[in-house]
């Protein structure tokens, strides 16, 4: 594509970008075109002019977005309220109930004694909120890892910091109980019988805004130390146990350099569809310098590990099915999306070449061939939040929503766009309404007509 093509997607809020062999038809388009311009804000959904933000004042209030997917705010200030990643279950099964956490200030690194507070929204009885727990272990991108657990409608899992340890919860909305497990958790698998970790302490040494203040890293002087990694935790017994090491992980497969004077750790667990393998990052970062990446796979109990990118660049990633991968990277100096396999062999293809050219937070909307992404702020500080459809070449621009400088760094609000079990609706984080961090919902139920 060229310059000017991808000057237009940046402008333009609504668009659909295809190829040549698959053209809009006019009475389409103009309908489309139609709809966009009118703008409307109806029952709490509101839909902005199709004028780019480029024509907009710079102020905290600002976005711009499609009559096709209308936006409605489902929190409010004066509090603060987000959810932060982009792969867990923020939507009960019933696509209902809405998870959510709130804090009354930004701008600054958390200290161990900050609270944040745990709550549901009721979609469907006016956006009501109903706090159920809090927690002291949390940071700004990946909060408390609050998520609804496979398999068991009523119950939510979240971090929580202990007398001298992290913990997780298990929250029984429906009874009403509450059971501790004396163990972090990361990601869980589809059947929520098992979760996978890391060291929370070690995160926030490496990389704070990720891990959690409040317990330091016995570690913090080993550059890869045996006695951390990867942890299994049984979810219905509560037992815990580490599965593989970070001398392991340090000392295995291919690596782009010699780490040998680098420091190492992991983040970013997730299990694939199926919760027969899960994806790490192991990364490392030498004195007064940033980090580097490898994306590798795993069996739940260690066995059987493989390095599927190892070129120090890999970054958001989301599994596509049980053995394919869409993961941000760098192949032959190309940076893009890619299709890894997960297999030895990885064969990385690129998706969305000219179109999805900025890494940003991806996810598979079920049941369809759409992929959901973010950008980064752009230069007015606005981030995109947009559909694309790898099979048609097809890319639908949701909005862009407005991110003031001091949301920068590790309190920065990536919209991190997470969708529903039935894919019809997602929600993101942003400051954009003047409130500070607010939840915002999305309708997409247009791309299943």
């Amino acid at each position: 594509m060229s310059e000017p093509s991808r000057a237009k997607i940046r402008s333009q809020p609504l668009q659909i970008i295809m190829n040549t062999t698959e053209q809009l038809s006019r009475r389409h388009l103009l309908s489309r075109t139609l709809r966009a311009s009118a703008g409307f804000a109806l029952g709490g959904w509101a839909c902005a002019s199709s004028t780019s933000l480029a024509n907009h004042p710079s102020s905290k209030a600002s976005f711009s977005a499609s009559a096709e997917f209308p936006v409605r705010t489902i929190t409010q200030g004066p509090a603060h309220h987000w959810f932060g990643y982009y792969d867990k279950y923020q939507f009960d099964s019933t696509n209902r109930h809405v998870l959510g956490m709130e804090v009354d200030f930004e701008h600054r690194s958390p200290k161990p004694d900050d609270e944040i507070k745990l709550g549901v929204i009721d979609l469907e009885d006016g956006d009501k909120w109903r706090e159920f727990g809090s927690s002291t272990a949390w940071g700004w991108q990946q909060g408390c890892m609050l998520q609804w657990r496979p398999g068991f409608d009523h119950q939510v899992l979240h971090n929580d910091r202990g007398e001298d340890q992290f913990v997780c919860r298990v929250h029984d909305l429906e009874s009403g109980e509450t059971r501790t497990i004396d163990h972090p958790i990361y990601t869980v698998s589809p059947v929520g019988d098992v979760a996978m970790s890391a060291d929370f302490r070690r995160i926030n040494d490496m990389r704070p805004g990720y891990g959690y203040v409040g317990l330091p890293d016995p570690f913090t002087d080993q550059l890869a130390p045996e006695e951390t990694g990867v942890f299994n935790v049984d979810l219905n017994t509560g037992n815990a146990k580490l599965v593989k090491s970070l001398a392991e992980i340090a000392s295995f497969g291919k690596m782009p350099e010699d780490t040998s004077s680098a420091k190492h750790y992991v983040n970013h667990l997730l299990f694939n569809t199926d919760g027969s393998r899960l994806i790490f990052l192991h990364r490392w970062r030498f004195p007064n310098s940033g980090f580097r990446t490898r994306m590798l796979t795993i069996a739940p109990d260690g066995s059987d590990m493989r390095v599927i990118d190892a070129n120090g660049t890999t970054s958001h990633f989301i599994w596509k099915n049980a053995d394919q991968i869409l993961a941000w990277s760098r192949q032959q100096n190309r940076g893009g999306f890619y299709v890894f396999q997960d297999d030895v062999n990885p064969a990385p293809k690129i998706v969305g070449a000219d179109v999805m050219t900025r890494d940003g937070h991806c996810t598979y909307v079920p049941d369809t061939e759409w992929i959901i992404n973010d950008t980064y702020p752009d230069r007015e500080r606005n981030q995109t939040v947009y559909l694309y459809h790898p099979a048609r070449d097809e890319k639908l621009v949701l909005g862009k929503f407005h991110s003031p400088q001091e949301y920068s760094g590790e309190w920065r609000c990536d919209t991190h766009p997470r969708v529903s079990r039935d894919g019809k609706s997602i929600v993101i984080d942003s400051p954009h309404t003047g409130e500070g961090r607010q939840m915002h919902l999305i309708d997409i139920s247009a791309i299943h007509a």
